[in-house]
């Protein structure tokens, strides 16, 4: 699948910017976990990293591979972390919490000096709100949450496994996926979604991402945050540069 591609060249080209020493983040997702995986290569060819997984499942991966981990009590600055998004907006603002890990994810990324977001062309658009934004709450509170959300224009759908019961995160919580259209003021938002109880956690994540490497075709584009310097528009050369799309793994060596 050409997005699949896309995807794990992203993640390992993202891989190639971890240097020895560093004090890694971990992220949770179907793009990230190329990362994790060409990680866990580096280090059993002499990487010397210690991680701080975003979730269960990304801890779980990498243990399998060697990767050593850590904590934020132990480490509460990361050098460098590697994340996916569900959209990524030309500020490099994005959307994210499909997976489910949301709450981590943000507080990873606000510890991180260099927060690295990896995904496939279909995940940068031109506004945040396509997407359904994910919304981290506390059981006890969704009927109240629901409200305050849809008096802030969203419908929304409390998230559901597969067997029919509700979706619990790491953290013990629920999640509303809600669907705003797009997003016209994503600050603003975050700002309306932060003051209210009840609210763990959002899926917007503002200003926290410094590089994007998005896999298109056979190579990979690295773009900075697009920034209004003046009233002249900026390149599209100044914003991104195109990178070699590093090999690709086996799938033999998915877990």
């Amino acid at each position: 699948m050409a997005n699949e591609a896309e995807k794990e060249a992203a993640g390992r080209a993202a891989a190639e910017l971890v240097r020895d020493g560093d004090i890694v983040g971990l992220g949770t997702g179907s793009t990230a976990y190329f990362s994790v995986v060409a990680l866990g290569e580096r280090v059993q060819s002499g990487l010397k990293i210690v991680g701080i997984p975003t979730s269960v499942a990304t801890a779980d991966l990498a243990r399998q591979l060697g990767i050593p981990l850590t904590t934020l009590d132990e480490h509460p600055q990361i050098d460098i972390t590697i994340d996916g998004a569900d959209e990524i907006d030309p500020k490099l603002n994005l959307i994210k919490g499909g997976g489910g890990a949301l709450l981590r994810e943000k507080i990873v990324a606000s510890v991180t000096k260099k927060m690295v977001v990896v995904g496939d062309s279909t995940k940068v658009v031109p506004a945040l709100g396509k997407f359904p934004l994910p919304v981290e709450i506390i059981p006890f509170a969704r009927t109240v949450v629901e409200r305050k959300i849809a008096r802030l224009g969203a419908t929304m759908k409390l998230r559901m496994r597969p067997d029919g019961q509700p979706f619990v995160t790491d953290n013990g919580n629920q999640i509303l996926d809600c669907s705003f259209g797009r997003i016209a003021d994503p600050a603003s938002l975050a700002r309306e979604l932060n003051g209210t109880p009840g609210v763990v956690e959002h899926g917007l994540f503002i200003k926290l991402a410094k590089l994007a490497l998005v896999g298109k075709g056979n190579s990979v584009v690295a773009v900075q945050p697009k920034i209004a310097r003046s009233k002249r528009s900026v390149t599209k050369r100044s914003q991104s540069n195109t990178v070699r799309a590093p090999r690709r793994i086996s799938k033999r060596t998915r877990s």
